[in-house]
C-alpha cells in the first residue's frame, strides 16, 4: 500500500503535501463560512465565489498543461506554492482587520484559480518523475489519501477556530503552511527525479495536445465522464454548507464534521485504491461513478442530521475510486512528452467546468432546497455513467441483450 514512499524525493514531497492541504481544507471551509456571513446566507453567492475560483482553469487551464511540459515542474511547482500562499495572506489580513467584502473574496478567489492553473497539471505529471511508471497508480492513490487525510482533519479544526477565533487566522495558518511545500522541494534530490526532457517551445503545441487526445477513443470517454461527474456531483463543499446551515440549522463546527465524514471515506478510498495492484480499466470507472452517483441520491435524502453524515462515508468511498481510477488511467496511457497537456486537459474537464456547476448547483439548491441540489446532481452523474458504460460496451452488445429470448415461464 505505501510503496512509494521508499523514495526520499515523494517522502519529502508528501510531507509537504499533508500540512499544505490540512492548511487549503481550512481555508476552504472558512471562505465558504465569510462568504455566508458577508452574503446573509446566499447560496448563489457561494456559488459564485466557487466558480470564479475555477473559472480560470475553464479560460486558460489547458495552457498550465503546456507550461507544464515546457519547464521543468519542481522550478514551476516552487513558484505557483509561494502564489497561493500570498493570496491566502491577503485574505487572512482582510478577514482580521474586518474589511472583508463579497467582492474582495470573488477577486482573491480569482487568483487563487490562476495559480491553481498551472500548479495542478504540474503536480499531477510531477509524480512520475519522483517514482517512476511502476509506482505511479500507488503514488497517485497515496496522493489522494494524503489529501484526503488532510481534508477528514482540515474542516474540523476549521470549524472550530471559526467558532472560537473567527475565519481570520484560519487564513493566516494556511499561508503558513506552504512553507512545508517549499522545504520538500528545495531539499529533493534532483539526481534522483526520473526527469522528461521539457518540450522545446513551438508554435501550436496545444493543439497539438488536444488533437492527441481527439484521436484517443478511450480517454474521450473518461474525459466526458468525468466531466460530468465532477460538474453536477461533486459540489459537497458548497451543498453541505448549505444542508448544515439551511436544512438541519447547524454552526460552523456541524458543518466542518459533514466535511470530514465525507473525507473519511474518500481517504478509505484511497488506501483501498493504493492496494490496487493492476492498472484500473474503464468498466471500473463506470461502475464506480454509476454506484457513487446512487450513493449521492440516497444521501440527499437523508432524514436527519446524522443518517446524513453516516452515508457520506459510502458517498466518499466510491467517489474517491472513480477519480483515482480515471487519474491512473489517463497518466498511464500517454506520452511522456504529453502528460503535461494531457493532465491539463483532465483538470480543465475534472475542475475547470466548476464555473457551470457550482453556480446552478447553487441555483437549484435556492429553488428546490439544498437536498434536491444534491440529489438532482447525483442523477445527471448517474444518467452519464449509463450512457458512457453503453458507449464503451463491446459492439453489438447492446443488441445482443435485446435479442435475448426471455426465460420461460414455470409451470
Amino acid at each position: 500500500m505505501f510503496r512509494s514512499l521508499r523514495n526520499r524525493n515523494y517522502r519529502l514531497f508528501v510531507s509537504g503535501q499533508v500540512v499544505s492541504n490540512t492548511g487549503t481544507w481550512m481555508q476552504r471551509v472558512a471562505q465558504d463560512w465569510l462568504v455566508l456571513e458577508l452574503a446573509h446566507g446566499s447560496g448563489v453567492a457561494l456559488g459564485v465565489t466557487t466558480g470564479l475560483q475555477f473559472l480560470p482553469l475553464l479560460l486558460f487551464g489547458l495552457w498550465g498543461g503546456v507550461i507544464a511540459d515546457r519547464y521543468p515542474k519542481r522550478r514551476v511547482l516552487m513558484i505557483t506554492q509561494v502564489s497561493m500562499g500570498l493570496l491566502a495572506l491577503v485574505l487572512g489580513l482582510l478577514a482580521i482587520t474586518g474589511t472583508a467584502q463579497v467582492w474582495h473574496v470573488y477577486v482573491l478567489a480569482f487568483g487563487l484559480g490562476m495559480a491553481t492553473v498551472v500548479d495542478n497539471p504540474t503536480r499531477q505529471s510531477f509524480v512520475v518523475e519522483m517514482v517512476g511508471q511502476r509506482d505511479l497508480p500507488n503514488a497517485i492513490a497515496l496522493n489522494s489519501a494524503t489529501f484526503n487525510g488532510a481534508r477528514l482533519l482540515g474542516p474540523a479544526v476549521a470549524g472550530l477556530l471559526i467558532a472560537v477565533l473567527g475565519t481570520g487566522p484560519v487564513f493566516l495558518l494556511n499561508a503558513a503552511s506552504f512553507g512545508a511545500v517549499l522545504l520538500g522541494l528545495y531539499a529533493m534530490r534532483e539526481s534522483d527525479l526520473h526527469a522528461s526532457a521539457p518540450v522545446k517551445r513551438a508554435k501550436g503545441q496545444l493543439r497539438e495536445g488536444l488533437r492527441y487526445v481527439r484521436g484517443r477513443r478511450d480517454l474521450m470517454l473518461v474525459l466526458v465522464l468525468v466531466g460530468f461527474v465532477a460538474t453536477f456531483g461533486m459540489n459537497f463543499q458548497m451543498t453541505t454548507a448549505l444542508v448544515a446551515r439551511e436544512v438541519f440549522h447547524s454552526d460552523a463546527s456541524s458543518f466542518g464534521l459533514a466535511s470530514s465524514m465525507l473525507a473519511l471515506g474518500a481517504l478509505s478510498g484511497a488506501l483501498l485504491a493504493a492496494r490496487r495492484a493492476t492498472r484500473p480499466r474503464l468498466r471500473v470507472l463506470v461502475g464506480a461513478a454509476a454506484m457513487f452517483a446512487v450513493l449521492e441520491i440516497a444521501t440527499g435524502l437523508m432524514p436527519s442530521y446524522w443518517s446524513f453524515l453516516v452515508l457520506l462515508v459510502p458517498t466518499g468511498i466510491m467517489m474517491m475510486t472513480f477519480t483515482t481510477a480515471a487519474n491512473a488511467t489517463m497518466q498511464l496511457s500517454v506520452a511522456p512528452e504529453m502528460r503535461g497537456r494531457v493532465m491539463g486537459l483532465y483538470m480543465f474537464v475534472f475542475l475547470g467546468t466548476n464555473p457551470f456547476g457550482a453556480p446552478l448547483v447553487g441555483w437549484m439548491a435556492e429553488h428546490f432546497g439544498p437536498r434536491m441540489s444534491i440529489v438532482l446532481g447525483g442523477m445527471i452523474a448517474l444518467v452519464a455513467a449509463l450512457a458512457v458504460g453503453a458507449l464503451a460496451a463491446p459492439a453489438g452488445t447492446l443488441r445482443r441483450v435485446l435479442r435475448r429470448p426471455a426465460p420461460a415461464a414455470g409451470p
